[in-house]
This record gives structure tokens, sequence and C-alpha cells, in this order.
């Protein structure tokens, strides 16, 4: 999972390559506009307005994209231009490694149905008054309609990642199959929790984390 805040989409693009052969073909690309805060001061820079942002964030993927695919590029981007690049061998996946994009505000989901193999949702965003679920069942309706204008019917790729918001699904297993019964009627393939870490919102029992990626994830694989 990576944004534009500390990327270049070149040097990016011939990192993923390199990872898609280390992983013999099992790369997946998760990418979003990035956040506010640390993710976009720590190079000391001025941070990007809203707008901005969600250009760049369009510029970037769409120049990872196409940089995936093809061997040699020359792109006239406002942000990201590229001239003469090589990208040989290029990715060991045709045309290139899955790419599942990060999106909660309606301009960025109807850019995730037209570029991507996949979304990522996190929950609602931090002007939403409802519930997590409330807000990930809005954005699954949008994509739904984005994907119908695109005229997409293969199959595309939801995941959810928790974010310790108002649901807490690491509390207890019991809470966690709660969680993923919910999200699977969403009709999301794959659901995300965070490794334990002390002292943070993620400080939850070890014992109920490996429980979860060893009976829960079992218990997953056999709804599929």
């Amino acid at each position: 999972m990576t944004s534009p805040n500390f990327r270049h989409p070149l040097l990016l693009a011939k990192d993923l390559i390199t990872l898609d052969d280390l992983s013999g073909g099992r790369l997946v690309i998760g990418i979003g506009a990035g956040g506010r805060g640390f993710d976009a001061s720590v190079f000391g820079g001025a941070q990007w307005s809203t707008a901005e942002r969600h250009e760049r964030f369009k510029e970037f993927t769409s120049t990872l994209d196409r940089l995936l695919r093809e061997p040699d590029s020359t792109i006239a981007g406002t942000y990201y231009p590229i001239v003469e690049s090589r990208q040989i061998p290029g990715p060991l996946q045709k045309p290139r490694p899955p790419l599942l994009v990060s999106a909660l505000g309606s301009k960025g989901i109807t850019f995730a149905a037209q570029i991507g193999d996949g979304w990522i949702s996190v929950g609602g965003l931090p002007e939403w008054s409802g519930t997590t679920e409330e807000a990930v069942r809005e954005q699954s309706g949008r994509l739904d309609d984005a994907l119908a204008m695109t005229g997409r019917t293969t199959h595309f790729e939801r995941l959810f990642l928790d974010g310790q918001n108002d649901e807490s699904p690491t509390t207890s297993y019991e809470r966690f199959i709660d969680w993923a019964e919910r999200y699977r009627a969403l009709r999301f393939s794959e659901l995300v929790i965070h490794y334990p870490v002390a002292d943070s919102i993620f400080d939850y029992d070890l014992d109920l984390f490996e429980r979860i990626a060893t009976e829960g994830r079992e218990t997953l694989e056999a709804w599929r």
C-alpha cells in the first residue's frame, strides 16, 4: 500500500516490477491518495490542498498503470512527466499486477472503478456522522453504480481495512466473526486487521490475533 505522498511513479514502477519477480508473480498493489499529517509533511514540503491531492492521485495512478503495462514510456504529465523511460523486462503478471485503489469519496470511487482491479475502504470520511458500516454500505453502492457505468462485468475485488474506528473487531473472537459476516454480506473478498502494537489503537491480545489468523481464516475461506 502506497501513495503519492512519498513515491514517484517511475521509481515505484521499477520497485514493483522487481517485487513481482521476487514473489513469483504474487504481487498485489494497493494505492491511495495519502493522508495529511506526518505522511504529507515528512519531506518538509507544503501540504497539498484537497483538490491538488485528488489530481495528483489520479495522475500518479494513471501513470503507474501505464508504466507497468508498457516496455517504454513517454508521458506528458502535470506533476509526473516521464521522458523515454524503459521498464524491461516488465512484471511477470500480465498486463500488470492487480491494482487495488483506496477511495472513500464519490470521485475517488468512480476513479477506482475506471482504472483498478479492486477497491479498498477504511470506513467513512472524517465528516461522516453515521456508523462505519453505514458509510461502507453507501460507498459500496456508489462503486456498483460506477462499475455499471463503465460496463465492467468481470470480478472486482473489495478489501476492507479495519482502522479500529467504531467497530473494534479485535476485542474478541466472536466480535471478529460477527464483523466479518457483516462485511462478507457487503461482498468484500478480503478483510484486513492490524498486527497488535502495544500502546496504540491496535493494542490487543496476540493470542487472539493468532486465533483470528488461523481459525478465523479457515472460517472465512469456508464461506467462499
